[in-house]
């Protein structure tokens, strides 16, 4: 089936956006990981598509303060879902859908309770990418360009309270499934950092 006019849009607009790089490879991975987990489940993808490619927007340079002591405090989430009208009405996408996504954007992280089926599969697929080997790379990554990441062991850390937090968290059965793999190969992760002194 042919993708809709605005997905290519936004797809195009996200890869423009989406900086430093390698921030762009987290959007179709977490887009994939709802359609997986959302295999047996009745829900509007247009709204999934487009909160998985949006949800992020306020963490690329260009969208976030640089200063660190701003960075620090900036509230990544509320200039997301003040952008996102504005955002998805100039790339065409159905304006009637855009509250549900919005609401899915506001509900995505691990803390929150989504009130959606939408909401729920955007906040699983993104528990998952913070475990396993993406998680690795994402965080690695940010090792001395983020705030939270000043060392190594600032970044192990964040891992391990993942990976002892966050599978339980999962809402869905598709998603449960989905995480034992990754958990193993980031608890794998964090006893060989450990062993060798990171």
């Amino acid at each position: 089936m042919k993708s809709p006019d605005f997905r290519s849009a936004i797809i195009a607009y996200i890869r423009e956006q989406a900086k430093p790089v390698d921030k762009f490879s987290h959007q179709p991975r977490l887009y994939e990981l709802t359609r997986l987990i959302g295999a047996d489940q009745s829900y509007d993808d247009d709204v999934v598509f487009a909160a998985a490619w949006i949800h992020d927007l306020g963490v690329f340079i260009g969208h976030r303060p640089e200063e660190p002591e701003a960075l620090a405090k900036w509230d990544f989430l509320g200039y997301v879902m003040q952008q996102t009208p504005e955002v998805l009405a100039r790339l065409g996408f159905p304006a009637e859908k855009i509250p549900a996504v919005v609401e899915a954007i506001r509900t995505h992280q691990p803390k929150d309770s989504p009130t959606t089926i939408e909401g729920i599969l955007l906040r699983d697929a993104d528990i998952l990418e913070q475990l396993g080997a993406a998680t690795i790379l994402r965080t690695v990554c940010k090792i001395g360009r983020d705030t939270r990441f000043k060392t190594f062991p600032d970044a192990l850390r964040v891992m391990q309270k993942n990976a002892e937090t966050l599978p339980g968290q999962l809402r869905l059965p598709a998603s449960q499934k989905l995480a034992q793999p990754r958990l193993l190969v980031l608890q794998q992760f964090l006893a060989a950092a450990q062993t060798e002194g990171c």
